[in-house]
């Protein structure tokens, strides 16, 4: 089998592309191709693996790097397919991710739903400004329809608080959005974590994965905030980068849910 390059694979599994100053790995394949999955006399979910001139790729942690649908598999394959003389983890968001997803996720599910359901305890969209008013208007146009589907959809009921002092959420509410997640795997659950700790909100992660809110809709949604205090002040060019950068794992994550639900 074959292994992907350490300094490749290691950043690859923190969501990381390599360290600063250091080269980029050199292309060692030629073919890039998909391995069907063999049939389970189990019953048990078959995976499709990635094929770097007929070997199977690793994780840095040196699992299988096999996925569950052929849409996933054959996505990652183009990221491979279209490195040049080096490999560029920064162009290889969803190997990176199911990277994650495999080795820092998975046997961990039950830890990583704690932490987003931490998240709900203190949502974003539970924390309003007091003034001005075309902010707490913004806000309430925003967030207010993700909070409406979230005691629809979900039955989870959340307190809305003005400021920032911290308000105690519903054990019910709380207990909601953790059934979401309870039959989420590693892979749906490494995506759910990336965009709840983006935007600060378990709730535009869970409206985003269920369909109610597409992507764009949930990152404005997450810089009600940023965007007020960038059309007041302007905003650097080291911030804008900052968030192009985590806007593209953002785009990262949403692909990868969209890839997860095609067989």
């Amino acid at each position: 089998m074959t292994e992907v390059p350490e300094s490749t694979s290691k950043g690859a599994a923190n969501g990381k592309a390599s360290s600063p100053g250091r080269p980029l790995p050199k292309r060692f394949y030629e073919a890039v191709t998909v391995a069907e999955p063999a049939p389970s006399r189990s019953g048990s979910a078959s995976a499709w693996s990635i094929l770097l001139d007929g070997k199977t790729v690793r994780t840095p942690a040196k699992a299988v790097l096999a996925v569950p649908t052929r849409a996933l598999a054959l996505a990652i394959a183009e990221e491979w397919k279209a490195q040049g003389e080096r490999i560029d983890p920064s162009t290889m968001p969803l190997t990176r991710l199911v990277n994650s997803a495999i080795d820092g996720v998975r046997g961990r599910e039950i830890e990583v739903r704690d932490d987003i359901v931490k998240y709900a305890a203190s949502d974003l969209l539970c924390y309003r400004a007091r003034e001005p008013d075309g902010l707490t208007r913004r806000q309430a146009e925003l967030w207010d329809p993700v909070l409406a589907w979230s005691r629809d959809a979900l039955a989870a009921d959340f307190v809305v608080a003005d400021g920032l002092m911290p308000v105690t959420q519903p054990g019910a509410a709380k207990a909601a959005v953790a059934r979401q997640l309870i039959d989420d795997d590693a892979f749906t659950l490494a995506a759910m974590h990336v965009i709840t700790t983006l935007t600060g909100s378990a709730l535009l992660a869970l409206a985003h994965s269920r369909g109610h809110l597409d992507a764009e809709a949930a990152w404005a949604a997450a810089h009600v905030d940023e965007d007020w205090q960038i059309a007041k002040w302007g905003e650097d060019a080291e911030a804008a980068a900052r968030r192009q950068r985590r806007w593209q794992e953002m785009q990262a994550a949403s692909r990868l849910l969209v890839l997860l639900g095609t067989g």
